[in-house]
């Protein structure tokens, strides 16, 4: 007998009580099981919408590297007066949790923001002046001050805040979406990722990785795609000179065709997958090109984002795409742009990435309300974590930075449903503690999941024993306080 062969007809226990789940063997479980049974239909059912959806795509702008809230929307104006206010014996009666950065400082001077803050729109929302574009929608915002994190690194800040957990090897949240709600296209990967460039020379980039956007035990036609902002937006794009599209469907029907043989032979997933993936690629081929040709794009489109628009790899470029991505119908769009670490040369830097930023966002919302996308499109906006009230470093009136800070930080969502013109929570007056309706990364995720029609506690998927979901075991609670 051939080697694969004996292996697939000799079955071990847990195999044998696995494909005994779908005939007679679940039939009599269900039986004994009365009422708690589970069938293959609930299965399915927990991964379409169980609930009215708000939204029915994402688009998420990931600052890479954590803003400060405090310099651009946790308005305190009463630290002025202690400047320089040394903190060290505060901070050890709140527990601070120290990074290796600022465990070594003998003081840690108090740094109140230097940029100045206005109420702005009906909601009569604070924004710092380092945000004039994102100052004047405010009323298509919901501003959430009290987020809250458990982590204090970028690492495990980021797999937490876009996996659900500090652990490698999870899936994204885009990958959730994915496999949750499915494709709206063929021509294109169900989730994208876009990265933006930074302008700053001096920007403290952080390192990523496609853990991130990563299916993790999920099937590997879920992962996020990530398109290039230089070169041709996804490799060898283009055939080699002298093969025909006709002689590149024949190439991957041959090559489908051994890939089926090795699959009815051994039965692996993956096989199925890679499949799919080729594929997916051919398509590709054609779809992208026309995707990035931006020629059709309106003048007044392009000012609306900023003339940064028109240069490929901008932030206001990756919008402007993004918007494009949706409507041809991918669910789910993340826009990394990194370089938001000012652990020192703050007022420079955090300048510097806000103006990289601020007004593609704003013709972003404008350009989805424009089209009649916004109402189904949920945009969030956000960091990893906070930063620090004090100094890292030294301390002068025009300079400072910031350490991490996990306690606290803002974000804000537009969209899908969401009140637009509010501001979610409170922060103590040193922007350190939260003092109303806090908001860990789970509830974030659990809510977002409800915008799009799905129960975080149904949404799950079998991996080593375990109902695998992104929102993890603990608690976590939708905020329907944000909903319109």
């Amino acid at each position: 007998m051939n080697p694969i062969e004996f292996h697939n007809a000799a079955y071990s226990r847990r195999q044998f009580f696995r494909k005994s789940g779908t005939g007679l063997g679940m039939a009599a479980l269900a039986s004994l099981m009365g009422k708690h049974g589970v069938s293959a239909a609930e299965s399915l059912a927990a991964k379409l919408p169980q609930i009215a959806p708000k939204a029915k795509r994402v688009i998420y702008i990931s600052l890479i590297g954590a803003p400060s809230q405090m310099d651009l929307f946790d308005y305190k104006p009463q630290l002025k007066q202690r400047f320089k206010e040394d903190l060290n014996g505060w901070l050890k009666g709140q527990g601070e949790r120290l990074t290796g950065m600022t465990s070594g400082q003998s003081a840690f001077p108090l740094a109140p923001s230097i940029f100045k803050f206005q109420q702005h729109g009906q909601s009569g929302t604070w924004v710092s002046e380092l945000l004039p574009w994102t100052s004047k929608m405010v009323d298509d915002l919901c501003v959430i001050k009290s987020m809250h994190t458990d982590a204090i690194n970028h690492e495990p800040a980021n797999q937490l805040i876009y996996t659900g957990s500090m652990q490698a090897g999870k899936a994204s949240i885009g990958s959730w979406l994915s496999y949750g709600l499915g494709s709206m296209n063929q021509e294109l990967p169900s989730f994208v990722v876009l990265h933006a460039k930074h302008t700053s020379p001096y920007a403290n980039v952080q390192a990523i990785s496609s853990r991130l956007w990563g299916s993790g035990y999920l099937p590997g036609k879920h992962s996020g795609v990530s398109l290039r902002s230089l070169g041709d937006p996804v490799l060898f794009l283009e055939d080699t000179p002298g093969i025909t599209r006709e002689a590149r469907r024949n190439m991957l029907d041959g090559l489908n065709a051994l890939n089926q043989r090795s699959f009815s032979a051994i039965g692996d997933p993956e096989i199925e997958v890679r499949m799919q993936q080729y594929e997916m690629a051919f398509r590709m081929q054609a779809s992208v090109p026309e995707l990035t040709d931006l020629s059709g794009e309106t003048e007044a489109t392009y000012q609306l984002y900023g003339d940064d628009s028109k240069n490929r790899g901008t932030f206001a470029n990756s919008a402007l795409m993004s918007r494009r991505l949706l409507e041809r119908g991918v669910r789910f769009v993340q826009i990394f742009h990194r370089g938001w670490d000012q652990h020192g040369d703050l007022p420079r830097d955090l300048a510097s990435q806000c103006k990289d930023v601020d007004q593609g966002c704003y013709g972003l919302i404008q350009d989805l309300k424009q089209r009649g996308m916004l109402e189904d499109t949920l945009v969030v906006w956000g960091g990893e974590f906070g930063r620090t009230v004090y100094c890292q470093g030294g301390l002068s009136e025009d300079n400072y930075g910031r350490d991490h800070h996990p306690r606290c930080f803002t974000i804000w969502m537009a969209g899908g449903g969401i009140k637009g013109g509010q501001v979610y929570g409170e922060t103590d007056e040193m922007s350190y503690n939260i003092v109303d309706k806090p908001v860990h990364i789970r509830d974030l995720h659990a809510t977002m999941l409800h915008a799009l029609g799905l129960e975080h506690e149904r949404l799950s998927y079998k991996f080593q024993g375990l109902d695998q979901r992104l929102t993890g075991v603990e608690p976590a609670k939708v905020i329907k306080d944000w909903f319109i």
